[in-house]
């Protein structure tokens, strides 16, 4: 059955593809896009790959899920050389051969059906390997639906990184995107660093690529930020907490964090708490354990409202080794919270203004994190420049933004049909 809504040139239903719906940046902020899209009179399918993930139970009201399907590991490495039989060799490694392949991969199959019988006005997909599925599929459906991929990293820091470089899955990945992204309508870079890596680090052709800000900052934030914190640490006459938040894993490199806050620890009384849930959990608590600040340290893990969190910590620090556009930043800001970051590849540098709204500091650097710490909790950014900044990113503009350009490209698409 084609469920297909008469559009004219516009994007009336509109196909959002995720890996999943687990807790992270990416996923927040394309349910954020769903809610406006929605808002704007959009129909909207949301496609996961694997219907699982912590915000599963976010899915705005009025949008369609949609599991996609499993199928065997070789039949989908056929499907995406039968797509791509030139790029023989460029696919040999990571993906032919791999001892097993991306969960995206698998559901290649799945999303050719779903585009050729439900056909949606354009696809938009985040996160690599989803978008690289998304590309593949549309070439092995036969259909003229446009496929807008959505870049949410610095791809060329992120694969070169040596924690990634060592596996195939990443290794190779650069190439492969090199090969792919030209079948796609249109790519979006969460930042303007971003943008500069896919084009002059991967080789995308830079008229392809668009810079959109997250649609981070709206009401359900602030909502978020007003609600009520039952947490000790966070009660009047505390010691001030230091806040981070994030996956636990080597990309946010929480163990700088956890160095440089022991550091300032051992001159003033301060906390730190660190949202999120990872891998890296045990290590990071034995790191803590190790520098004699374990009774200070809390990680909670998964929260779904870090903002009531933000608004109440003295501070918050980004200490990443790489990101796209970071969000937590603006979350923090929009609640009025001071930050430190590093200046790592991403949109760090890009949300902050060069430091204007808070210090930029080295990756890795312990020595001038915990000094900007300290320069934070003594002189914090004043609140109303936080909350002016912040509204730089909100998703009204991200979404005006990215409608724009979904109905350029099926506009485009009508014509050359």
């Amino acid at each position: 059955m084609n469920d297909k809504s008469p559009t004219g040139t516009h994007a009336a239903r509109i196909a959002v593809l995720l890996p999943s719906l687990k807790g992270g940046g990416a996923e927040r902020s394309m349910l954020n896009l769903i809610r406006g899209f929605l808002a704007q009179g959009r129909a909207v399918d949301l496609v996961l790959c694997q219907a699982k993930g912590a915000y599963l139970g976010e899915v705005p009201a009025g949008a369609q899920l949609v599991e996609l399907a499993a199928s065997g590991s070789l039949w989908s490495r056929l499907l995406v050389l039968l797509a791509n039989p030139r790029h023989f060799f460029v696919l040999l490694r990571p993906l032919l051969l791999a001892k097993k392949v991306a969960p995206e991969v698998t559901r290649i199959a799945s999303l050719q059906h779903y585009l050729q019988t439900r056909q949606p006005d354009v696809v938009l997909s985040a996160i690599t390997y989803a978008n690289l599925a998304a590309i593949w599929a549309k070439q092995r459906s036969g259909t003229a639906v446009p496929v807008v991929v959505s870049e949410r990293i610095a791809l060329a820091t992120y694969c070169a990184n040596p924690a990634n470089a060592r596996k195939w899955k990443w290794r190779y990945l650069p190439q492969i995107v090199n090969r792919t992204y030209p079948g796609a309508d249109a790519v979006v870079a969460v930042s303007h660093h971003a943008a500069a890596e896919l084009v002059t680090h991967i080789g995308v052709d830079q008229r392809q690529v668009t810079t959109i800000y997250n649609p981070v900052v709206d009401d359900t934030l602030r909502r978020g930020a007003a609600q009520p914190l039952q947490h000790s640490w966070f009660a009047d006459g505390a010691p001030p907490v230091v806040l981070a938040a994030g996956r636990l894993t080597e990309q946010k490199d929480f163990a700088t964090l956890i160095r440089a806050f022991a550091r300032v620890r051992a001159q003033r009384p301060l906390r730190l708490v660190i949202l999120g849930e990872g891998r890296l959990r045990p290590d990071l608590l034995a790191l803590a354990a190790e520098l004699g600040v374990q009774d200070d340290t809390e990680l909670p893990g998964f929260v779904a409202n870090p903002y009531q969190y933000m608004a109440r910590a003295a501070l918050l620090v980004l200490s990443s080794l790489y990101e796209g556009l970071p969000g937590v930043l603006i979350q923090a800001m929009a609640c009025g919270c001071p930050v430190v970051s590093t200046d790592c590849p991403g949109g760090s540098k890009e949300i902050l203004a060069d430091g204007t709204y808070g210090p930029l500091v080295a990756v890795g650097d312990v020595q001038a994190m915990a000094g900007a710490i300290a320069a934070q909790l003594d002189h914090p950014t004043a609140k109303d420049m936080l909350l002016r900044r912040a509204e730089d990113f909100s998703v009204a503009s991200a979404v005006d933004n990215y409608l724009n350009l979904l109905d350029s490209v099926v506009t485009e698409a009508a014509n050359r049909d």
